[in-house]
């Protein structure tokens, strides 16, 4: 068989997303902080697109009785409801040519209300941490007479705890890491020093598990009230953990009541020695959106704070027209082109976002309208759907607006998905939340008597003859959700 070479025409129809089309949807789903960084990477990387200072246009204005006269620019497009973009469709193509013609608004808000630069805090209090349980047990062995090796020693043993101050590693397991880098320490050495090591702050730190952690407390409080909860721990250890007091009281020969005070010790104990020294910073969250209540009415208002004004320079856009007229062609008119066509996507994409955003977060108020007034009890079951059609949007759009993005409302502040939850069926009404029976459950839970909690099945029934069809298994489910032990776990005799 012959090989030849031929041209052919093939017609198809392909789905290509633009660069420009990517840029979009990122911004859409990126949280505020994020968004603030590419804001100021694309100012640092187009010369074409400014930040407006505050008192420029209050400049420009002054200057424009001694300046060639020129036209007013149009105010700035503030992304509240009320005002319209000249596209409803920020990702259609933007001719630049009808951009220069017609002097487009080339300032842009992203959101509403005027930006206050804030002073940025002393360096000093960035330079600071507050010290972890490692560092703290360091500064402990260094004050302390521990010769050169043995300090070697302890500070490998520091460096072989976990944040509760529990050891990670065996004293044989530290002795064959110090073999591996050239040192030989003895087993005999080792248990020496993590004696010492197990006696500074915080009580109970260095132990292999919390019973040996609480018998250690106990030890170095060396109270003699302390014998029977000794006794407690290192000989009925497994039916103290199943909370079998009775059985306990019998084998110690005391009653229940004398029993009482000596379980009320043992929970004075520190389960995590380390945790007073943990080094786990709060997260702080900064939310996209203020739910404000004014009167009988929510208004809603897109967090801005930090975010600049931007424009299009209007200098580069002479620079441009001038070369235009001129008919010159080359690099220099091909780049300004392009940075224009970016800056001005750019601008219309952020006012698109912002606009997005208020649109999902004026559904999501309207639609749970009633948890905002009453609280966690009437929130709506609710999926992306239900958003997406009620703007007209598709739920792709909807779930890259709630992703990662929070909400700050009279009742708390929440990340947009927690209004997204499935429901449960009602034998009237509406269906019901799967977050408002979880929280039926843990208020049931909470107010149940101690010394006879209720079962999974007493839960289901009372849910029931509240109307809410539910089975045990869901139960069990949402309570493990809820990190709520079980009935035979929260029993109490005390």
């Amino acid at each position: 068989m012959a090989l030849e070479q031929k041209l052919s025409l093939k017609l198809s129809q392909r789905l290509v997303m633009t660069p420009s089309l990517q840029q979009a949807i990122k911004l859409l789903q990126m949280t505020r902080m994020e968004l603030e960084n590419v804001v100021a990477q694309e100012l640092e990387e187009n010369p074409v697109l400014e930040e407006i200072e505050e008192g420029t246009e209050e400049e420009e204005a002054v200057a424009a009785g001694t300046a060639e006269a020129e036209p007013s620019p149009e105010p700035e497009p503030e992304v509240t409801p009320e005002i319209q973009p000249r596209s409803e469709n920020p990702l259609e193509e933007t001719g630049l040519d009808a951009y220069l013609a017609e002097d487009w608004q080339d300032e842009s808000r992203i959101g509403g209300g005027e930006w206050e630069a804030r002073e940025a805090p002393p360096i000093e209090n960035t330079l600071t941490r507050e010290p972890d349980l490692y560092d703290h047990l360091l500064w402990q062995i260094h004050l302390s007479d521990f010769e050169p090796r043995e300090r070697e020693i302890a500070e490998e043993i520091v460096g072989n705890l976990d944040p509760d101050g529990f050891l990670v590693a065996s004293v044989e397991e530290i002795c064959r890491s110090a073999v591996e880098r050239g040192d030989e320490w003895s087993a005999a050495e080792v248990s020496a020093v993590l004696d010492r090591v197990r006696r500074l702050d915080p009580p109970g730190i260095g132990c292999e598990n919390l019973q040996e952690s609480l018998l250690l407390q106990l030890d170095l409080a060396a109270e003699p009230a302390d014998s029977l909860a000794r006794r407690v721990l290192s000989e009925h250890w497994d039916a103290f953990l199943r909370r079998q007091y009775p059985p306990i009281a019998r084998l110690l020969g005391i009653s229940l009541q004398e029993l009482e005070p000596v379980i009320e010790r043992i929970r004075t104990l520190q389960t995590r020695p380390g945790r007073a020294y943990g080094n786990e910073r709060p997260l702080y969250v900064e939310p996209d959106v203020h739910v404000i209540k004014v009167g009988d009415d929510y208004v809603i208002q897109i967090n801005d704070d930090g975010l600049p004004r931007l424009r299009v320079s209007r200098a580069y856009r002479r620079m441009l027209q001038q070369m235009r007229a001129e008919g010159r062609q080359g690099e220099a008119q091909q780049f300004i082109s392009e940075k224009m066509r970016s800056a001005m996507w750019l601008i219309k994409s952020l006012d698109q976002r912002q606009r997005t955003i208020y649109k999902v977060a004026d559904s999501i108020v309207r639609q749970q309208r009633e948890f905002l007034d009453q609280g966690i009890d009437y929130l709506r079951p609710m999926v992306l759907r239900d958003v997406a059609e009620d703007i007209g949007m598709h739920e792709s759009t909807v779930s890259r607006v709630v992703s990662n993005k929070y909400v700050h409302t009279p009742r708390g502040l929440f990340p947009l998905k927690f209004f997204f939850h499935s429901g449960i069926d009602r034998d009237y009404g509406e269906d019901i939340s799967s977050l408002s029976v979880k929280s039926k459950i843990k208020q049931l839970i909470d107010s149940e008597d101690a010394r006879h909690p209720l079962s999974d099945s007493e839960l289901m029934r009372i849910l029931n003859r509240e109307g809410i069809q539910i089975a045990r298994r869901t139960v069990a489910k949402y309570r493990d959700e809820l990190n709520l032990p079980s009935s035979s776990d929260r029993r109490k005799i005390f």
